[in-house]
Formats: C-alpha cells, sequence, structure tokens
C-alpha cells in the first residue's frame, strides 16, 4: 500500500472511530446508569407491564421494555405479575424477581406464561406465624398444617386458581428451618408469597437495613405487588428493627411509602387492593396515618398476624383481618391464646368484592364457634367464641330449642384458653403463653333445668353457624 493512500486510510478509520466513540461511550454511560429489560409471554412482547426495583416503579413499553435507574441500594427487581398470567414459581416459592448482580449486565428479562382461564375468580389463604423452632415444631407443621390446606385446595377443585401468602414469622429465630418452611408450603401444591415477621430477621448483622439478608436470599424482596384478576396484591416489610437484639417496632420506612404511591399510581381506584404484612397495621404500625393516606379512594384489605389471636378491625374504611395463627400458642396445642383454634384465613375473590372465613386446622369449615358451659351456683353459663367475628355477625341464643334473643360480644378470656394455659407451668410445653383478652366472646346465663344450649352465628354474607351443647 502506498504511504499516502495507508495515511488517508488510517485517517478515516481513526475518525471513524472519533465519530463513533460518543456513541458508544453514551451507550455504555446509559447502561451502567439504568437497568433494562423487556417481559414476554411465549415470545409476545408485554406492554404496560409494571416493573420496579423497589425505588422506581415503571411501566414496559409497547416492545415489552424497561428501563429503570440504578440505585446503589437495590437489590432485585421485580414485576408486579399482570392479571392473566401465572405467578412464576419453584417448587411453591413466588419467583416474580430477579437478583441484581454485581458485575453482570444490567439486563433482566421475564418470561410470563398466560392463564388457561379467567382470573377474575380465585381464592387464596393467608398462613399467619408458623413460627417452627425445632424438629417436633416442623414435624407437627408437616402432620398436621400442610395436609389439611392441602385438603382444602382439592376440594377447591383441580383447575380453581388458589395461591397462598405467609404473613411473617415462618420461622422462629432459627434461620435453618428457612428450608423446612419452604418445604411445607411447597407441599400444598399452589403458589406461595412471603412476607418478613421479626422473627424472621438477622440480628447482630447491624441496623433494619441489614436485618432481612438471609430472608432475601431465600424469598426475594421484603415488599413488592402483583395482580389477579381485579385484585392488586402489596406486601409489605413493617418490622423495623432497632439495633438491639430483638427489638422492634411497627413502622413503614420513607422508602417503601414513596414506591407504594408509585405502585398505586398504576391501579385503577375499582380495583380491590389486598395488603399483607406482619405486624398489625391497624393498630400497632406507628405510621400507619401515612399508608391510609396513601390507599384513599382504595377497597382495602389488610392481612396480618403477629399476635397469635384472631380479630378484625375496620378503621378509616380499611378492613384489617388479624389472623390466628398455625402455629396456636407456639406449638402448645390446638389453640391460639384466645381460644381461637390454630389455623389459618381463607379468602375468595370475586371481581372486586371479598369474602373470607377462618379455617380450623382439622376441623370442618362449619366449625366457627366454640361453647363452653359453666355451672354456677342456681343457675349455668355459658361463653361462646366466635372467633371471626366483626360487627356486621349476628349471634342468637336458644335454649331447649326456645329462641331467647340475640347476644351482644364482651370482652374477657376463652375459658379453655384459661384452662390449658393460666400460670408459670402451663401448657406443658412452653409455660409462657397465657391467656389473651379477646372481645369475640358472647356470654348468657340459664336455669339448671335447660337441657340444651345452642348458639347460632350469622356471618356479615349471610353464613350461619351453630354449636350445641348439654348443660353442665
Amino acid at each position: 500500500m502506498k504511504r499516502r493512500t495507508f495515511l488517508q486510510s488510517l485517517a478515516l478509520f481513526s475518525g471513524g472511530l472519533v465519530l463513533a466513540g460518543p456513541s458508544v461511550f453514551a451507550r455504555n454511560k446509559k447502561a451502567a446508569q439504568t437497568l433494562t429489560g423487556t417481559v414476554k409471554a411465549r415470545g409476545k412482547k408485554l406492554a404496560k407491564v409494571v416493573v420496579s426495583d423497589g425505588f422506581s416503579v415503571v411501566q414496559t413499553n409497547k416492545r415489552g421494555q424497561f428501563e429503570l435507574p440504578v440505585n446503589d441500594r437495590a437489590k432485585f427487581v421485580f414485576v408486579s405479575i399482570p392479571a392473566g398470567y401465572e405467578f412464576p414459581q419453584e417448587k411453591g416459592l413466588a419467583r416474580h424477581y430477579l437478583p441484581i448482580t454485581a458485575g453482570k449486565a444490567n439486563k433482566y428479562d421475564f418470561e410470563l406464561q398466560p392463564l388457561s382461564k379467567d382470573d377474575s375468580k380465585h381464592s387464596f389463604i393467608v398462613w399467619a406465624d408458623p413460627q417452627v423452632k425445632d424438629a417436633k415444631d416442623v414435624a407437627l407443621m408437616m402432620q398436621d398444617s400442610v395436609p389439611d390446606a392441602q385438603k382444602l385446595v382439592q376440594s377447591m377443585g383441580k383447575d380453581a386458581l388458589v395461591h397462598g401468602i405467609g404473613v411473617g414469622d415462618l420461622v422462629w429465630d432459627n434461620h435453618k428451618l428457612f428450608p423446612d418452611y419452604s418445604k411445607a408450603v411447597g407441599a400444598i401444591g399452589v403458589p406461595f408469597f412471603q412476607a418478613l415477621g421479626n422473627h424472621d430477621m438477622d440480628y447482630r448483622l447491624g441496623g433494619d437495613e441489614t436485618s432481612d439478608a438471609t430472608f432475601q436470599k431465600i424469598f426475594g424482596p421484603t415488599y413488592y405487588s402483583f395482580n389477579r384478576g381485579k385484585a392488586h396484591y402489596i406486601v409489605l416489610d413493617d418490622v423495623r428493627y432497632l439495633g438491639k437484639e430483638r427489638e422492634y417496632d411497627g413502622h413503614l420506612n420513607e422508602q417503601q411509602l414513596a414506591w407504594i404511591k408509585q405502585d398505586l399510581s398504576f391501579v385503577p381506584k375499582d380495583h380491590l387492593v389486598i395488603i399483607s404484612a406482619h405486624i398489625p397495621i391497624s393498630s400497632a404500625v406507628k405510621n400507619r396515618e401515612d399508608l391510609f393516606a396513601l390507599l384513599k379512594g382504595y377497597q382495602v384489605h389488610i392481612m396480618t398476624g403477629h399476635t397469635h389471636t384472631n380479630y378484625n378491625m375496620l378503621r378509616e374504611g380499611v378492613y384489617e383481618h388479624v389472623h390466628g395463627t398455625v402455629c396456636g400458642a407456639w406449638w402448645s396445642g390446638t389453640i391460639c391464646t384466645d381460644g381461637t383454634p390454630n389455623g389459618y384465613g381463607v379468602y375468595e375473590v370475586d371481581g372486586n368484592q371479598l369474602q373470607w372465613y377462618y379455617k380450623s386446622t382439622g376441623k370442618d369449615r362449619a366449625h366457627q364457634i366454640s361453647l363452653d358451659i359453666e355451672k354456677l351456683t342456681g343457675q349455668n353459663r355459658f361463653i361462646a367464641n366466635v372467633w371471626n367475628w366483626d360487627p356486621a355477625w349476628k349471634v342468637e341464643w336458644y335454649a331447649d330449642g326456645k329462641a331467647m334473643g340475640t347476644l351482644q360480644n364482651t370482652k374477657g378470656y376463652d375459658p379453655e384458653a384459661v384452662r390449658t394455659m393460666k400460670g408459670d407451668k402451663l401448657p406443658a410445653r412452653r409455660a409462657f403463653a397465657e391467656p389473651a383478652r379477646t372481645e369475640h366472646l358472647f356470654m348468657g346465663h340459664f336455669g339448671p333445668e335447660v337441657k340444651q344450649v345452642k348458639v347460632v352465628a350469622t356471618d356479615r354474607f349471610g353464613n350461619q353457624f351453630e354449636a350445641v351443647s348439654a348443660s353442665a
């Protein structure tokens, strides 16, 4: 090659590099500043799918593409699974997220599977506080709770759309048992989502920002959302670790509140919003008013646990279901501290309407009342515990078949809980459990001539339940 031709060629090549340089660098700079990816289903690009890293919330464009600004604190990219699609899962555990990996190209692609049927009607179960601490707890969960949930799901039919939500305290500080919990919910046969509980946190690793390290390795992000039909589900982390072992409070950090506001901006007002967390929000989360302000205009139900009692609260238009626990009083017997049987919540969604009941482990759906008879001087007394009661229920009683009127709820202690838990030696397995005061008790008195007492409770949906007992 002649010298002049070589130099001209080099100049053109160099010029090409110079011209291309800014564009290449711009692309590299963009890649370093953003997380990108696509959402597809069977090769079809899905538009308007909500994607987040827990800080920013965006929708995919018409080509199924999304772009998120890089946030150094973000650990996951997750999809708010849209209605009409299956929940990605691995052995029953929801896998709607991808970990952000250092050194990896900032591209995160999701492949979804369309459902074969309309999902406007579906069901879900809520497991509160399985809270297994040792091998015996795990054995009880596997031999009692899992078969009960399996039977329930099977009774709904093979084509039913059902998912589960574990609302925290999946284990009891013993994080080596997370795989046992995972095996348990995996055996139920439905996709299960998880919320973080205070006993699921890592202590001694620093502050609140590091307390969920083990949980995240196994279950992914501690707050996220997903959709089914006209129901929008939000799972939150409302446990704030205070930096000293086992010290925590109920609180939603500013990061989550900002994310919730963005997430809800994509949710139509006529959709049902279902929030799951561990600590009861309406009574024990310090900045609950900040959350309630974001929820105005929506029909909202909150699912929580933590207390080892069952009760319902309606506050500022928000209905909160605080669930009796899978473990009852820490696997020490068959009831929670308020007399509610060990069990879980069952929910049926139809469009944007919700119905529900409490399922006692090992009992039929109709088991909704316990009835205790006590012989007094000159008369007898009954105490009925209607554990999933709320003010829309009606509770009546009958003496030897004669209608005796409507009963009003009263506060007190469940007699069976007192007999089996009160005192420093009861219950035998875990004596720290003590009876808890509850407001879902109903009491009446009757003469010694009465041979039979019947209590009939009608829930807000018109379903009737009864308990019958011979007098003392």
